[in-house]
């Protein structure tokens, strides 16, 4: 047991979200170190004004105690892997199951989540939803058949993201967020497109998205990522740099488990919703970036729904610890929309409950790995 852990444990360090100290750094590292940055915790310590050495402590320690779930370089994935939201109708006796498949057998699965609206409603028969995400090169609609067979489910739709408007976490800084506060800029759009990678920077992106264990919690984390990359360290720091000026790299952050309780009991929230907008063809960006000016939205896309969804094309996650505080939040949402002119002639809540989330694998060798595990014939998983 590392000293970080005992102290964890013995309580010397205090773990919990709602320390002072621990939310200073947590309203910075969950999602406000956008890009690549070759001192990351340095850049914490500067933006969050705690001292340098109390920043790594209070990481170690919370991730320690599983407060925060993981620390790694995240990765606009969609740039990488062709991926989607995927809505799995199961029948209910195989949902559980369905479930832990896709969250301990899949590793191209990321996001899983058991999700059910308050009445029934066109799409309410599916409960079980996910991302998904397969390397360059392999077929997103085979994995998802493949899938579909393995957990028996009736039927599936796949929903990509025609252009994605927000992207983030800081479930600490949305604490107390009044319904309807927004940026007076627009949401700003995300390109979708797939890039093209070398064998170099494949080599170096898969040590640089993975997550850290807690002795890697140091000032210098990417000095032993190079070393298991087979390079410099410069030639490391040059090709993530590289990779972030090609817009693939996302932000640096730290996840916090936000589902379960900490051991204290506290949540960093309770209610997950996913909303569901239909606008009029034609209006979908102007909605999505309407909606994305919200700061309580962590996600906002433009997916299309089709007609197991009644048509809806927005769609977008806020997180919340009172459920009347998560839907007053739409219906400022929803009075927005109508105030910018634009009309929504159905809308939906999709309430999350079983939930648990790991980063898709994205690496092309990955899947060549897993097909081989899985007996599968990789070039029959080809993209047509």
């Amino acid at each position: 047991m590392t000293d970080t852990i005992r102290a964890a444990v013995a309580g010397t360090v205090p773990v919990e979200t709602t320390d002072p100290v621990n939310a200073r750094i947590l309203e910075v590292s969950e999602d406000r170190i956008q890009g690549f940055q070759a001192e990351p915790f340095a850049e914490i310590s500067r933006l969050s004004g705690v001292e340098l050495p109390a920043v790594l402590e209070r990481i170690r320690a919370m991730l320690a105690a599983g407060v925060i779930r993981r620390v790694r370089q995240t990765m606009l994935a969609t740039n990488l892997a062709p991926g989607a939201l995927v809505a799995w109708q199961v029948d209910a006796d195989q949902l559980d199951a369905a479930f832990t498949y896709m969250f301990q057998q899949d590793p191209f699965s990321g996001h899983v989540v058991i999700r059910s609206t308050d009445a029934e409603t066109p799409g309410s028969k599916y409960r079980l939803w996910t991302t998904l995400k397969v390397p360059q090169g392999f077929s997103l609609r085979k994995h998802a058949e493949y899938l579909q067979a393995k957990v028996g489910a009736h039927s599936f739709r796949l929903m990509p993201a025609n252009a994605v408007f927000t992207l983030g976490v800081g479930h600490v800084r949305r604490r107390g967020m009044e319904p309807g506060a927004r940026s007076d800029e627009l949401g700003h759009v995300q390109n979708t497109a797939v890039v093209e990678l070398s064998e170099l920077e494949w080599r170096v992106l898969g040590p640089l998205k993975r997550e850290f264990e807690i002795d890697e919690i140091v000032e210098h984390p990417w000095e032993a990522r190079a070393a298991e990359a087979g390079v410099p360290l410069e030639q490391f720091l040059e090709v993530a740099r590289g990779l972030n000026e090609r817009g693939v790299v996302g932000r640096f952050s730290t996840f916090l488990e936000h589902v379960k309780p900490s051991a204290a009991g506290t949540r960093v929230t309770r209610y997950n919703a996913l909303f569901h907008w239909r606008v009029p063809a034609g209006r979908e960006m102007d909605a999505g970036r309407e909606v994305g000016r919200h700061y309580i939205m962590t996600h906002a896309y433009w997916r299309e729904g089709g007609p197991e969804f009644a048509g809806v094309n927005i769609m977008g996650v806020a997180h919340g610890t009172e459920k009347e505080l998560v839907l007053a939040h739409k219906a400022a949402i929803d009075e927005h929309l109508r105030e910018a002119g634009i009309e929504v002639d159905y809308t939906n809540v999709f309430w999350g409950g079983r939930s648990e989330i790991k980063p898709s694998e994205i690496l092309p060798s990955a899947y060549l790995d897993w097909c081989a595990r899985e007996g599968v014939d990789p070039e029959s998983m080809r993209g047509e």
